[in-house]
């Protein structure tokens, strides 16, 4: 195996995912080791032990990786023949179950390697540190369960994951951003903000938006519907479910089935096939044959749009053709990998799609980008990097011809270097249609989100004989372009609560004003003010328990109540508020309602992140 060129932090990984394989050897001599590679957060290995793996375990594994850095072990590199190498294994009691399997997987003539440090031998293509010293900043994060190469059908092993640094203060600081991290779980938060609801009756990853987090979907909606209308968007609708022969023509059945609901087949196909004696794996076959019909809930937006671009005749005149849709889409997810509001089955994304011409490629393009920029401005996450995703030509799952690979690909290339952020290329991650520009937005405490989307593609208009009269009056084939600048409503809010910490700038607020009366008398007056805020539009209740004033403050900062006004028999009658602001201390104090509302306004409507930021543009 020829030693691979990797970064510096991932040799680093790789290095301690052997320590940790020694130290776990160590305690637990009967261990068989499976694989421990480096991953873009750490490392991890997984192991096969009948003892299941603990938290007080976890942190005695900890304890002999340390033991094992300051030991100094040096990483030996060893080429031997393939069948030394069989030898090797069959001599080592820990590779003995996992490993033969590991070797078929290298090709002939190429070179095989081991490395050793200390008494730990592995199978491995490298390359490492040179010692063990270089790995003490390390951790053990958890342990979960984890297939044997990946399948369900093999052997389940314990998965240790751990992370490592170059200095300790640089774990330290890790340590101290996944503390934070907890605390702004959106999981955490959405259940205490009543955000959302995940109900086992409705199913796993469907999410049930609740009254406060529907508000925080709203506003959002609202606020691209504006940008939309800006760059002349039309809104359309489209169904949940379309005709399966619409998604064969689109390349997402069966081509991608694996990550789509099971198709719908009408009664009387299925009872005609049953009579038949056709089984399961029979109805499967004729369906990826094409030899049976039926409904998909859609997987994508796309096609549907495409059906209504292609529904009346264009000219060249008429482009681009700009339309937008907050569609819902399903996907099947493994129950495994459901996560919250970052990991659905069912999610809305803020879906666009373009036809333009060739020419209009570049412009279209980067109005798609600007379109991106200013909604993360506008929230505040200007720290982030643009990656083009390319594809890779000894990959089956591409459509289409190289040379409008080639164009859409150089479109990319050049609309991203207009940025001025920094940009990489990732070859095979494109999608399946064509290339992408992605947006990785780092969190309040540096996290890497992928956010945004654009997507050039001549391989649907392809599939689908879309075409426009070209100013020769001979048909033409238009460019598609697809863009969702959230990705899906639920990945963005869920994103937006951890970002946020759950307290989201006034804007977006699902209570943006909480009225605080003194005592049960004051109530009316409390409503009254309350009334007025609300015929302004500005979302405002009242606390209406008979609590001290202190437990009202203290419950409206757990909600996270951007705005508090506290009025008593004084205020009252003085025609004032006293002011209390989590977002701005600059607004509190004493003033006339009046006063406060005009303070207020500007700060909503121009969805600024605090009372003196810029407005949003």
């Amino acid at each position: 195996m020829e030693e691979k060129a990797i970064t510096p932090i991932h040799e680093l990984r790789h290095s301690a995912s052997h320590i940790l394989a020694t130290a776990l050897l160590r305690l637990f001599p009967e261990a068989q080791l499976d694989v421990g590679p480096a991953t873009d957060g750490g490392f991890y290995y997984d192991v096969d032990l009948e003892h299941k793996l603990t938290t007080e375990d976890l942190e005695k594994i900890e304890a002999e990786m340390k033991k094992i850095a300051k030991e100094n072990q040096r990483f030996e590199r060893i080429e031997v023949s393939r069948e030394e190498a069989k030898t090797l294994i069959e001599q080592t009691p820990w590779l003995r179950e996992f490993k033969p399997g590991r070797l078929d997987d290298i090709p002939e003539g190429e070179t095989i390697t081991f490395y050793r440090n200390g008494e730990y031998l592995d199978l491995c293509a490298g390359p490492h540190v040179r010692y063990t010293s270089q790995c003490k900043a390390v951790k053990l994060t958890s342990v979960a369960g984890a297939y044997h190469r990946g399948n369900e059908k093999n052997k389940q092993l314990q998965r240790v994951y751990g992370v490592v640094f170059p200095s300790k203060a640089e774990l330290d600081e890790y340590l101290k951003n996944m503390e934070e991290a907890k605390k702004r779980d959106h999981r955490k938060l959405g259940r205490e903000l009543k955000l959302y609801h995940i109900d086992e009756d409705v199913g796993q990853g469907l999410i049930l938006w609740t009254p406060n987090g529907a508000i925080v979907r709203q506003e959002l909606q609202t606020f691209i519907s504006e940008q939309l209308f800006k760059q002349d968007y039309k809104q359309v609708f489209t169904p949940n479910i379309g005709n399966l022969n619409l998604y064969r023509t689109s390349g997402h059945f069966p081509y991608y089935r694996e990550s789509q609901f099971t198709p719908v087949i009408d009664q009387e196909q299925i009872q005609k096939l049953a009579t038949e004696g056709k089984s399961c794996a029979d109805l499967a076959n004729l369906l990826t044959a094409g030899q049976l019909d039926g409904f998909l809930l859609k997987p994508m937006n796309c096609p549907h749009h495409i059906k209504i671009f292609d529904s009346q005749p264009h000219s060249f005149r008429d482009l681009p053709v700009r339309l937008a849709e907050f569609g819902t889409v399903y996907r099947w997810e493994q129950s495994g990998e459901l996560n919250g509001l970052t990991r659905v089955r069912g999610f809305t994304q803020d879906d666009g799609h373009l036809f333009c011409t060739e020419d209009q490629i570049g412009q279209e393009v980067l109005g798609c980008l600007e379109l991106v920029k200013i909604i993360l401005s506008t929230l505040g996450m200007t720290n982030y990097t643009v990656r083009v995703g390319l594809r890779d030509p000894e990959s089956p799952k591409y459509i289409g011809s190289p040379e409008n690979w080639e164009k859409a690909e150089n479109a990319c290339r050049a609309a991203a270097a207009t940025l001025g952020v920094p940009v990489t290329e990732e070859k095979g991650e494109a999608a399946f249609y064509g290339p992408k520009i992605d947006f990785v937005v780092k969190d309040v405490i540096g996290r890497g989100w992928q956010l945004g989307t654009v997507q050039v593609d001549f391989n649907l208009p392809e599939r689908f004989n879309l075409s426009y009269t070209g100013a020769d009056n001979k048909p033409h084939r238009p460019v598609m372009i697809h863009r969702a600048p959230f990705g899906s409503m639920e990945r963005f809010v869920g994103i937006l609560i951890e970002h946020f910490g759950g307290d989201f700038p006034t804007w977006l607020a699902p209570e943006q004003v909480r009225i605080l009366p003194l005592n049960d008398s004051l109530i009316p007056a409390a409503t009254e003010i309350r009334e007025k805020l609300k015929a302004l539009r500005i979302r405002a209740s009242v606390d209406g328990h008979s609590d001290k004033l202190g437990a009202k403050i203290r419950r409206a900062e757990l909600e996270k109540v951007p705005h508090m006004l506290v009025v008593g028999a004084k205020e009252i009658e003085a025609g004032v508020v006293n002011v209390r602001s989590r977002a701005d201390k600059s607004l509190e104090g004493v003033c006339t309602l009046e006063q406060f509302i005009e303070k207020l306004l500007p700060i909503i409507r121009e969805r600024r992140l605090s009372p003196d930021a810029p407005a949003a543009k």
